[in-house]
């Protein structure tokens, strides 16, 4: 590898084969990431297909089924180890293949959440994938970046990194374009050079990609700084730790069956098949599998709407979030300062969708000044308009383009010959234009200061009058009112000169008037801030903005009522977090506040016990992304630092965003707690009916390979459908999710039991029924079977919801639901009816009556538990 800090930067180019004004072309580029390859580093080798399979049998549930399948080929008993290992094997394939899929969603989800990078090609700066980036290309490099490849600077404005992650300097380092003429510089040294994975701290540059991917230094020692470690969320241990107790309760109850059975003088061997039946019969081992994919296919969901999740336990978090802390720019609003109002002296007070009505040649000058002393650049391409420049320049520049003055072709018209900056210290931008023969200067700034300069003012029919005192105080009290709406206020003025004299031009000026501008809130914010109303959400708005203007757009979104707290940022340093945790809850919002404050707010809100949700897109809101409970960076205005830090990115950056994925969390989490309920409530139901006709002293009404397919099939195919129910109607009716509460609540658990007992007992009842007609012990279980299995897919409408009605929830609105029922309804018949599967599942033909009467008995499971949910309303 060349020493790139040795070289100028022509020579580094012509080395590279590159332009260094205008880059590669879009053919080159495609041409060098086929040669070079994807610019990301080697990642951690992931497990095969065959560690994924192999590794399902490791679970505490599936080793009780192997060693269930191991003991029954000790004793004889062949055929059930068979079908209990085919069924295993099945259940591992399908987890394998769903883990899979799983992983796969994650990777693309990593590398929608991956960096961005600003390059030039084709002489167009444009943004793009940081893995697109190929050597050769000119990258410009902002604060808040990280930097996407090894590179050599070719330009650097008040440039400084923080290289801690490759050289361990705790110290931003300044860098430099100038050629280090030394031979084997230590990298912290080549100040010159840029690296991957570095951050910029301050300032700007450009330079050229010298090395990506694992040529980069960073990919010498194989590290990458962003990468996602793939952890076990509090839900998937939560399950982990109930498949253990449920198994170690399993094997009590197996034991004590066992036990009991023997000493009640029952054959060795039908006591052990009967054990092993009640194993098989309580071991949910869908459950882990089916669980994965709801959390994948949810944060698929997610992704169309907006919300790309970085880490799985946001989804779970996001169920229990009670505050949300919004910045305002851009998010509650359109981040576009729009011109709103304007003020013309003598005493025309105007709004700008009634500026038409009361368009003057005063009127027309102050629009044509507005915009030629203005560098916001506006066009219109493609019927649309395209802008780019500072915002209040652009809303200066569209409020006139709305009126027909197009900026390109008045610049032509009236070149600019010269120009006095903006500076803090005058408040004032001034530019000077030529028109045909006369001169004239345009002027914007702050109305205090631009009216205290002039000395005359433009009438609507086009004459200049002397501005006397009085009239200065008026108009200033126009500004005064419109600041207090919250309005951003700019004064312009002209004046008209003889020559090419511009020692003067500030002074003697005539005032044209003022424009009020703001920036607009989102349309769609108000309904997504309703939706966290009713959700019991509270939402928080955060802006540097000052109060009043805060306070104004805070009221119009209604997040500010007469009873909340306004707290500016200079309140705040006078408040440490045990003062601020006083306050806290009756603050809906802080103004004028840094980054730096965000942590000590969501720190006094986390100590109020709080689950809280704090949007950022800078460099210093990474540590509050960090803090909250759920950190939200900006996918447009987000700088990479921010990205890293946080739990969800936003690809449209809008607030209405954040409420869907609360929304979605909240949907994911009743689907988990829906699969849960309906694969332990009719696991329930097996081992119940099985556990009475024991006690009952009947004959085993199910055998161990019927059980399987039960858990398999009957089980599986609805539960995978559940994990895709639609939102209830009041998932944003309700207050947020308890974090303590787990899945098992006492509710659940309550519905669980009742909910297996119904199934059990309407299933004994068609076992005693069959038992009163016939002994054929083959239709007996036959008929248990169907019974069960029937009765199971009906409870799994009665799982939509837990509380609601499914005829307030709706039949139908889960086709998957309807399929899944019916496959796993036709596939049963088929057991039942295909004489080479009776010989396999041990059963037998259903007449028709012995069919009517297992179906009807297993259909009122629906009746039941409406009758159940009716009483649960009634007594709340």
């Amino acid at each position: 590898m060349k020493d790139f800090y040795r070289m100028k930067a022509e020579d580094l180019c012509k080395e590279l084969q590159t332009d260094i004004q205008n880059g590669l072309t879009t053919q080159e580029a495609k041409q060098r990431f086929e040669k070079y390859g994807p610019n990301e580093l080697a990642q951690r080798k992931r497990r095969t297909i065959w560690q994924m399979f192999f590794s399902q049998f490791t679970d505490f549930l599936i080793i009780i089924l192997l060693a269930a399948a191991a003991v029954s080929i000790l004793v004889g008993e062949g055929v059930d180890a068979i079908l209990i290992m085919i069924i295993v094997v099945l259940n591992a394939t399908l987890s394998t293949i769903q883990e899979s899929k799983a992983e796969k969603s994650l990777q693309l989800l990593k590398k929608m959440a991956a960096p961005m990078a600003k390059v030039i090609r084709d002489g167009i700066v444009q943004t793009i994938s940081s893995r697109e980036i190929v050597p050769g290309d000119i990258v410009l490099l902002e604060t808040g970046n990280y930097v996407p490849a090894d590179a050599r600077l070719i330009e650097a404005v008040n440039l400084s990194l923080s290289e801690a992650a490759l050289t361990g300097e705790s110290q931003p380092v300044e860098k430099i374009t100038d050629v280090i003429d030394k031979d084997k510089l230590p990298i912290g040294d080549r100040i010159n050079m840029v690296y991957s994975g570095t951050i910029v701290s301050r300032g700007r540059g450009k330079a050229v990609v010298t090395s990506t991917g694992n040529e980069t230094e960073l990919g010498k020692i194989a590290k990458m700084l962003s990468e996602m470690e793939e952890e076990e969320t509090p839900l998937q241990k939560n399950l982990e730790k109930l498949g253990k107790q449920i198994g170690v309760i399993v094997l009590a109850i197996c034991a004590i069956v066992f036990v009991v059975g023997i000493l009640e003088g029952n054959p060795l061997l039908e006591m052990f098949l009967t054990a092993v039946s009640l194993a098989v019969a309580a071991v949910p081992e869908g459950l882990p599998a089916v669980v994965t994919i709801v959390l994948a296919l949810g944060m698929y969901n997610m992704v169309k709407r907006h919300a790309v999740i970085r880490r799985l336990q946001a989804v779970e978090a996001l169920g229990s979030v009670n505050v949300i802390c919004s910045d305002k720019t851009g998010t509650l609003t359109k981040n576009e300062m729009t011109v709103v109002k304007y003020y013309l002296h003598p005493s025309e007070f105007f709004e700008h969708e009634k500026a038409k009505q009361n368009y003057s040649k005063s009127m027309n000058l102050l629009l044509t000044g507005a915009t030629l002393c203005n560098d916001a650049f506006i066009t219109s391409k493609d019927g649309k308009r395209v802008t780019s420049g500072d915002p209040t320049e652009i809303a200066l520049a569209v409020a006139a383009f709305d009126f027909g003055i197009e900026k390109e072709k008045l610049e032509e018209k009236m070149p600019r010959i010269h120009e006095i900056p903006f500076d803090s210290d005058r408040k004032m931008m001034t530019t000077v234009h030529r028109d045909q023969n006369t001169i004239l200067s345009f002027t914007k700034g702050a109305p205090d200061i631009v009216v205290k300069n002039c000395t005359k003012y433009f009438t609507k029919d086009g004459q200049t009058k002397p501005l006397s005192e009085k009239d200065k105080e008026e108009i200033l009290s126009f500004n005064t009112q419109m600041a207090q709406e919250g309005l951003r206020v700019l004064a312009v003025a002209y004046k008209e000169l003889r020559d090419e004299n511009f020692a003067d031009l500030e002074n003697d000026m005539v005032f044209l008037g003022l424009m009020g501008m703001i920036d607009p809130p989102r349309p769609e914010v108000k309904d997504a801030l309703e939706k966290c109303r009713s959700a019991g959400i509270k939402v928080i708005m955060i802006t540097g903005d000052h109060k009043v203007t805060a306070q104004t757009i805070a009221k119009e979104l209604s997040i500010l009522d007469q009873k909340g707290l306004v707290l500016t940022g200079s309140e705040l340093i006078e408040m440490d977090v045990e003062k601020l945790v006083e306050v806290v809850e009756s603050v809906e919002v802080y103004a004028r506040v840094s980054p730096s404050d965000k942590l000590k707010i969501v720190e006094a809100l986390k100590k109020r016990g709080r689950i809280v949700a704090m949007t950022g897109d800078g460099v210093n809101d990474a540590p509050a992304l960090k803090k909250a409970d759920i950190g939200v960076a900006m996918g447009i205005t987000g700088t990479d630092v921010s990205k890293d830090a946080s739990d969800m990115v936003l690809t449209d950056d809008n607030f209405a965003s954040i409420v869907s994925a609360v929304e979605e969390g909240r949907k994911i989490f009743d689907n988990i707690r829906k699969v849960v309920y309906y694969l332990l409530s009719c696991n329930i139901s097996e081992v119940a009916t099985i556990f009475i006709s024991i006690l009952l002293r009947l004959p085993l009404p199910l055998i161990p390979v019927q059980i399987l397919w039960m858990n398999l099939v009957t089980d599986g195919l609805p539960a995978l459908a559940l994990g895709v129910e639609p939102a209830e109607p009041d998932v944003m009716q309700r207050p947020p999710r308890d974090p303590k509460e787990g899945i098992m609540s006492p509710f659940v658990m309550k519905r669980i039991f009742i909910g297996g007992l119904f199934l059990s007992v309407l299933t004994l009842f068609v076992y005693g029924w069959a038992l009163l007609e016939h002994d054929n012990i083959e239709l007996l279980r036959t008929m248990v079977f169907f019974t069960l299995c029937t009765g199971q897919l009906f409870h799994a409408l009665n799982s939509k919801s837990l509380k609601h009605s499914l005829f307030k929830v709706g039949i139908t609105n889960n086709p998957r639901l309807i399929l899944a029922s019916v496959v796993s309804f036709v596939m049963l018949l088929g057991v039942v009816y295909i004489p080479a599967l009776q010989k396999v599942f041990g059963t037998t033909t259903l007449a028709g009556h012995q069919l009517v009467v297992s179906f009807l008995a297993a259909a009122m499971i629906i009746p039941l538990f409406e009758m159940v949910k009716l009483f649960s309303s009634k007594k709340k």
